[in-house]
């Protein structure tokens, strides 16, 4: 997917990175026992993934798998050209984005595995998967129209419909599921599910003790920060809510000592100082989002309150993540009585102050 409006965790605490640098596609770094790093290319702003391989007995057990695209591709038959000998034990993808899940079927089939998933994970992605070639629905256009959208970018959200399947291979038709708390024999250890909400539905992370790891997906990023968005799907929803509660959790339940294994950026060891980061990042947005909505505002009128850099309307991609970001924000607002939500006479919605 694109990268982020900004990072929200703008707050630049020292975080440690002890690798010089991310392998090249097509290749692996073995940066602890049996854990193997390798990185794929994205075709988005944000141009890479971080992919994670563990020893699990005759094969690897892979963690995410990169978007469906041949570049992808070429360099999983890189890797598996090097390493003949290697093959795979099963798939766990910590959630549904296409950059995560996209070649999993592909991986499934070409060596007779499971894929492994938590249930909401699975099926939301079947369901957008299922939009593929789906005209725009009302609602959506309804959505993107309260919150300011001109003709020109709701016309480019039409044509680009349904282009959410294009980026996956097909699906297994049925799944392994992972369960919060759960606690899996991967080789010679045991890692934790831990599950966290507000990014994407039922996101996974893969926590071992023993080797002082935590493959933390998207839930906490090293330099830039998740994307928490409403969609059309369900406007009233307050995904900050529980990100920022997924936070809590996991720096509850994981020491600060681990290396995180993040999907984007470096792995790196600073857990806690990353998750304070990123929780007064996201408090200073709302002050400034207060402020701004001392006179109604529409949801594309914030971002100036909410991001460092402008976001052109004919980017419609980028448009969209802005877009569901503020309205994350002030959802927020909204679920805890501090603002209220008036549809103008011209269908669109301003947000002031309560």
């Amino acid at each position: 997917m694109p990268d982020a409006p900004q990072d929200l965790g703008a707050d630049r605490s020292p975080l440690d990175y002890p690798f010089d640098g991310p392998p090249s596609p097509g290749r692996t770094v073995e940066i602890a026992s049996g854990v193997h790093w390798m990185r794929m290319p994205l075709p988005y702003a944000l141009d890479h993934i971080n992919l994670y391989a563990i020893d699990d007995g005759a094969g690897w057990a892979i963690v995410d798998t990169g978007t469906r695209t041949e570049a992808v591709a070429a360099a999983w038959r890189e890797l598996f050209t090097l390493s003949p000998q290697r093959s795979l034990s099963r798939i766990l993808v910590t959630h549904m984005h296409p950059d995560h899940v996209g070649m999993a079927g592909w991986l499934a089939r070409k060596f007779g595995v499971r894929l492994w998933m938590t249930r909401l994970e699975y099926l939301s992605c079947r369901v957008m998967v299922g939009d593929t070639g789906r005209e725009a629905p009302p609602e959506a256009i309804e959505f993107y129209r309260r919150a300011g959208w001109g003709d020109a970018a709701i016309e480019t959200y039409r044509a680009r419909f349904g282009n959410f399947g294009k980026h996956i291979h097909p699906l297994p038709d049925s799944f392994r599921r992972l369960h919060d708390g759960e606690r899996l024999a991967i080789g010679a250890h045991e890692w934790q599910v831990i599950v966290g909400t507000g990014h994407s539905p039922e996101h996974a992370c893969l926590y071992c003790p023993a080797l002082k790891l935590l493959v933390s997906g998207d839930q906490v990023l090293p330099r830039i920060s998740s994307n928490v968005s409403v969609y059309p799907l369900e406007p009233d929803a307050d995904p900050l809510a529980e990100w920022m509660a997924s936070l809590d959790r996991l720096q509850r339940l994981v020491p600060d000592d681990v290396l995180v294994l993040p999907s984007h950026n470096e792995p790196f060891r600073g857990l806690h100082r990353r998750i304070d980061a990123l929780r007064r990042g996201q408090e200073l947005a709302l002050v400034r989002l207060r402020r701004t909505l001392a006179e109604p505002k529409r949801a594309i009128d914030v971002f100036a309150a909410l991001f460092a850099r402008a976001i052109p309307e004919d980017n419609v991609p980028l448009l969209g993540m802005a877009t569901g970001e503020s309205l994350a924000c002030l959802n927020w607002l909204l679920a805890r009585g501090e603002a209220v939500r008036e549809c103008g006479a011209d269908g669109v919605d301003r947000y002031r102050i309560a």
